[in-house]
């Protein structure tokens, strides 16, 4: 297992565009960061400069335990990258897009047959060795380049939006399993999403990322109970703004029940909701000529028109703190 530290990294590009800002990051061994954020925020420069497929400005180093691999390129950091459209070979069949790179190594042919062995076996293709890659779905692919990234036995592996071009089951499936491969091996990992619950699912850490900086990192708990800005709040989920004690404060749409009017002080009007199979999202307008959403059980009634009690626990609400910008500024 192998800590990756980025210390001092920063990215500009052509006409002075800062795609990142210069970023300390320590990643521990064994554990799965995930890079969350809006496009153009700057994970995936984060994660082209640990590759080595991108350097960082001058004076940032990138370093792999106790080994400066800076001026490394990729094929000599000993990373596994997993990408959005596969990069697979697909004039090679399974078992040969999963050895290529053990024959790069130079590895014997007894070796290799029993290292794609197991890594098919691993993502469950073991029947799949001798199929063509056009002949598979996505999320065979998928599996495919998975299973070649850690054939080659990466110090570090890293994901670039993996999922992105899958549809929701199968991506709910592939990330089932690759949480699952991934606390098996204990194996680093750097994984790229815009997807709040991929990034929840699969993440003992999560960066998230706003126009090239880090915003908040922490655990995924910590990041959606304890935001430290509006915009980490918003974008790890629905939030409500709600006038407590004289302040804004805010809570989740989850984390307010609706009740029958005299049962509760604060009341409002069902606007709408929408029907989502295991749970409804209704839309309240309240006396603060505001509108909160509600999470609510799917086989409660609630009409449009009704009048309906707000229960908010005191303790489910939570305040987002002021930052300042670089210039001082608050934001």
């Amino acid at each position: 297992m192998t800590q990756i530290r980025l210390q001092n990294c920063s990215r500009t590009f052509a006409h002075q565009q800062v795609a990142l800002h210069p970023l300390d990051l320590t990643i521990h061994s064994g554990e799965t960061l995930v890079l969350l954020g809006p496009s153009g925020c700057g994970k995936t420069t984060t994660l082209r400069i640990i590759s080595g497929l991108e350097r960082c400005d001058s004076g940032g180093e990138v370093w792999f335990g106790d080994s400066n691999v800076s001026a490394l390129p990729i094929e000599k950091r000993n990373v596994g990258m997993v990408f959005q459209n596969y990069a697979l070979f697909p004039h090679l069949d399974v078992a040969s897009n999963v050895a290529y790179g053990l024959r790069i190594q130079g590895l014997p042919a007894a070796e290799i047959a029993t290292q794609v062995a197991d890594m098919l076996a691993m993502v469950d293709l073991s029947n799949y060795a001798t199929r063509a890659i056009n002949a598979l779905s996505g999320g065979q692919k998928q599996r495919v380049a998975l299973a070649r990234a850690l054939a080659a036995r990466p110090k570090v592996l890293l994901f670039d939006e993996p999922l992105a071009a899958l549809d929701a089951k199968l991506r709910e499936k592939l990330r089932e399993d690759i949480g699952t491969l991934l606390r098996q091996l204990g194996i680093t990992a750097v994984y790229v999403t815009h997807d709040q619950q991929e990034a929840m699912a699969l993440g003992d850490r999560i960066a998230v990322m706003r126009h090239g900086r880090i915003e908040q990192i922490g655990t995924p708990r910590e990041i959606y109970h304890h935001p430290s800005s509006e915009f980490v709040a918003g974008f790890v989920g629905a939030i409500n703004p709600l006038t407590w004690q004289g302040e804004t404060r805010y809570c989740r749409p989850e984390d307010i029940r609706l009740v029958p009017p005299q049962e509760s002080s604060f009341t409002g009007e069902v606007m709408h909701s929408v029907f989502l199979g295991q749970t409804q999202r209704v839309v309240v307008r309240t006396g603060q000529s505001q509108s909160l959403q509600v999470h609510c059980p799917a086989r409660e009634n609630w009409a449009p028109g009704a009048q309906v009690g707000l229960h908010i626990d005191p303790r489910t609400v939570f305040a987002v703190p002021a930052h300042l910008t670089p210039s001082g500024e608050l934001r």
